[in-house]
């Protein structure tokens, strides 16, 4: 009898379809059956010894939820819900077709595994756990219609006490990597340990899910420079790390993102579930994708009736050439551009608006930082491509490892692209309510707002909505830091920054309308027609109550 070894995770989701992620510890055929009769079935397929299957559930009705199970081989038994299982039964809610229906996005970045419910918390309870404790004993009120984990979904850089324990079991940890991951089954346990806390695994089972990975999904400053990279490339064991790690982000994240007609089409898809063994098709995959950021697109759009997402990868599709640097290729930009532009000049008919009332730009590092950072980025941008000398080049090249400076405002041309990229979107008769930009990594939450020179810029509303982390630290440093970064002082310090890297303004302006928020925490977007208004919840022990998810802000955007 085949067991369920992880999920399900319910990934995709529409008026009629749906998909369900499940690992199981054996080949077989994985059944989802639901409630209302819909049901989908899907054979396993191999990779480095795993069984995995992404099920395709067809029959659903629109603005409807069932209840499903999951059955794995000829035994009849469901191996989910689990027996005794606390939580309420996992559901597959569809959306409606009314424009009135409201759709809520919460998101965030930065995931620790939780330790185990017994041992004590060193950074505090964890947003995804209280999100599923709030929805299992509350309202349809307090369920998303989507989550979208932005980046560092597990850390193979920074691994847990038991994870470590785990390791040294299989090898020496004095040999490098030490104590990261450092090839494929190592990446399966950090998922396990992950995705198996039993909050977030009900929760991840009763809400579909958007994710993209960010540096840690492999290695913190994963791609920064072509001189990290190079560095890399010439230890003994980074070859199988990000290989393991393009390989384990494919399996246990891509492919769920995508829709069912697409993941039909998908070369690769088909190629794993057509051989008994799929692990070398995977591994040269992975190994074209790292040696030509062209190769694989791992971006992807989702639309949500009126409301589009297009979620960026801003990691492997760098262009790393000091000379011409870019947070994404020219391909990937060329991509990036149609999909947002797609229909925004279309009206409906007199007096409508365009084909989407809201984008949505989901990039794990955000496009909007505090002033000061973001000239200390273009500034550092400057050195590294030699614009003081040298010895400022070398000096550059050691400030952005140590400083994170990597964000949009380290790949000027990027920024000032994607700047004009959102203007255009959302300017014209048929241009959205709101362009939203969803991004995380920074370990807190802010909200800030640009401006056009001379009281210029598009008809839309647009935002940089900034949430992390789910559960992980928050130094100090950090915190004084972002503080200061806001404040006029350092804003003044920052146009220090531009002179003497000998580079411009950009070309808008910004404020800060809300935040910092320090903590472990959520932001949900609630977009209804072209009204759309943000709350931050963050996870806070109460005193008398326990654990609870507490709304810190509320605000209306449109």
């Amino acid at each position: 009898m085949a067991r369920l070894r992880l999920g399900p995770l319910l990934r995709y989701v529409d008026g009629s379809t749906a998909t369900v992620w499940v690992e199981a510890d054996r080949p077989c055929t994985a059944e989802v059956r639901c409630a209302d009769g819909a049901k989908g079935t899907a054979d396993t397929f191999q990779i480095a010894g795993h069984h995995y299957a992404l099920i395709p559930v067809t029959g659903l009705r629109p603005g409807t939820e069932t209840a499903y199970e999951v059955r794995l081989g000829d035994s009849g038994v469901p191996v989910w819900p689990l027996p005794e299982s606390p939580f309420p039964p996992s559901t597959i809610r569809t959306p409606g077709e009314g424009d009135d229906e409201a759709l809520r996005v919460t998101f965030g970045s930065c995931r620790w595994a939780a330790p185990p419910s017994d041992e004590h918390d060193p950074v505090g309870p964890d947003a995804l756990d209280t999100l599923a404790a709030r929805m299992a004993t509350g309202t349809a009120a307090d369920r998303p219609d989507v989550l979208l984990l932005l980046g560092d979904q597990v850390y193979a850089d920074n691994t847990s006490e038991a994870t470590r324990r785990w390791l040294a079991a299989r090898r020496n940890l004095k040999d490098p990597p030490g104590d990261q991951v450092a090839d494929y089954e190592e990446y399966t346990h950090l998922y396990y340990e992950s995705w198996l806390d039993p909050e977030v695994r009900w929760l991840l089972s009763t809400v579909p899910s958007c994710m993209i990975f960010d540096d840690h999904d492999v290695i913190d400053d994963w791609n920064t420079s072509a001189a990290w990279l190079a560095e890399m490339r010439a230890t003994p064991w980074w070859r199988e790390r990000v290989l393991s790690g393009l390989m384990s982000y494919w399996v246990y994240q891509h492919i769920g993102n995508l829709p069912p007609a697409e993941l039909e089409r998908d070369e690769l898809y088909a190629s794993l579930r057509a051989t008994p063994d799929g692990t070398d098709a995977l591994r040269a995959f992975a190994a074209a994708s790292d040696a030509d950021p062209t190769a694989t697109r791992w971006s992807y759009r989702r639309d949500f009736g009126r409301v589009r997402l297009l979620m960026i990868d801003t990691r492997a599709a760098r262009v790393l050439d000091e000379q011409n640097r870019a947070m994404i290729d020219p391909e990937e930009a060329r991509w990036l551009r149609e999909q947002a532009l797609d229909g925004m000049g279309e009206a409906a008919g007199a007096g409508d608006s365009g084909s989407v009332d809201h984008l949505l730009i989901g990039t794990s590092l955000p496009w909007l930082l505090p002033h000061l950072i973001h000239d200390a980025e273009g500034w550092n941008a400057a050195l590294c491509r030699g614009e003081r000398g040298a010895r400022w080049a070398r000096f550059g090249e050691d400030l952005r490892r140590r400083s994170d400076l990597e964000h949009w405002a380290a790949f000027p041309s990027s920024f000032d692209a994607l700047t004009s990229l959102i203007a255009e979107a959302g300017t014209g008769a048929g241009a959205p309510a709101t362009v939203c930009v969803l991004s995380g990594d920074v370990h807190h939450a802010y909200i800030a707002e640009p401006t056009w020179p001379g009281g210029g810029g598009p008809d839309s509303r647009v935002l940089q909505l900034t949430c992390s982390p789910v559960h992980n630290s928050i130094p100090a440093s950090i915190k004084l830091g972002f503080h200061f970064g806001w404040s006029r002082v350092g804003r003044a310090l920052g146009r220090r920054f531009v002179r003497h890297g000998r580079t411009k303004r950009a070309a808008i302006n910004w404020r800060k309308t809300g935040g910092p928020w320090f903590g472990n925490q959520l932001m949900t977007l609630t977009l209804r027609g072209r009204s759309a208004d943000v709350r931050l919840d963050q996870a806070r022990v109460v005193k008398g109550v326990g654990v609870n998810l507490e709304t810190t802000q509320e605000s209306k955007l449109s």
